[in-house]
């Protein structure tokens, strides 16, 4: 089980500080997500990682019931019936998780803000949710990387899963930075900004990919609302991007109604989720390549994981 409330509040806050990420030298280990096919695996699987194409060890692997933290971040700006939709989903999917599983929660708007740190009290999250207005400028862009050291530096810091999801609703077009790309030169029919309007969009993700490459937790993001402009797509399509190169996963809903289904999917892919903890080789290369097998007495089983990652440098 985890520790007490008070002895982990502290954990939390100390992690939250700058310091302690910059501290945070190259590992001589990291997690990567990975999920198991639960129908054809009745015993502990085991697992044959590669880095590079080459035989790795599992350090540590933590499994579907150990202890977990999970970060949610409501980024929530437009229409209230989605909003309210959504809440009362996330409050009945955070009512069903097990006892040792703790609940953070944040917001986006200007600037990530810890509205209650990690807890086992269920009430007094969904309390919370709740008393949030949606208002401001979507923040998901600005406060992603914020929000990923935070629980990477947990990662480090304790022995427990760790996944970050983001409630979202914001449309490219209402960023408080313009993603936009104008056209550059409006007398010219054959500028190429024309024909490229997704070129500061592209870029902005690109940048984040990497940045984040070095990160250890999934990233999930259910975002309310699908948009059919060609930036709100470019701005989806990177959503989805940053997710899987976390090992984690995207969900656009169409529709209100489905917005329940949407977060309760990505509820259970959380708590599905293992954790498991490689050596980093000795000289390494900057970018990882991960292989990951599974077994159970002796079959192979269907499996999904992260399939790159990028050491911190020293």
């Amino acid at each position: 089980m985890l520790r007490a409330a008070p002895v982990f509040s502290v954990i939390f806050f100390a992690v939250m500080g700058a310091a302690l990420v910059r501290a945070q030298a190259k590992a001589p280990a990291f997690s990567i997500p990975a999920w198991v096919d639960r129908g054809k695996c009745t015993e502990a699987p085991t697992f044959g990682p590669t880095l590079n194409g080459k035989p790795a060890t599992v350090e540590k692997q933590l499994a579907p019931g150990s202890d977990q933290v999970i970060l949610i971040v409501l980024d929530l700006t437009g229409d209230l019936s989605r909003i309210d939709e959504a809440k009362r989903a996330v409050a009945s999917n955070i009512s069903r998780l097990p006892r040792n599983v703790w609940v953070g929660l944040l917001r986006a708007q200007d600037g990530l803000h810890v509205l209650a740190d990690p807890t086992a009290n269920r009430q007094a999250v969904t309390d919370t949710i709740q008393s949030v207005t949606s208002s401001g400028t979507p923040g998901l862009l600005e406060t992603l990387r914020a929000t990923l050291s935070l629980a990477d530096a947990i990662i480090r810091k304790s022995p427990v899963r760790v996944s970050v999801l983001y409630i979202t609703d914001g449309s490219i077009y209402n960023y408080r930075e313009d993603y936009t790309d104008p056209v550059i030169n409006p007398s010219d029919k054959h500028d190429l900004s024309r024909r490229f309007r997704d070129v500061l969009i592209n870029e902005k993700i690109s940048k984040l990919e990497r940045r984040i490459s070095s990160l250890e937790a999934p990233l999930f993001v259910v975002h309310l609302q699908y948009r059919q402009s060609q930036l709100d797509l470019a701005y989806q399509n990177g959503l989805d991007a940053l997710a899987k190169g976390t090992g984690g996963e995207t969900v656009i809903c169409r529709s209100t109604s489905e917005i329940p289904q949407a977060i309760s999917h990505i509820f259970t892919r959380i708590s599905d989720v293992w954790g498991l903890v490689l050596s980093v080789p000795r000289k390494s290369h900057r970018e990882l390549q991960v292989g990951l097998k599974a077994s159970c007495g002796g079959q192979d089983v269907q499996i999904s994981w992260r399939p790159h990652f990028r050491p911190q440098e020293e």
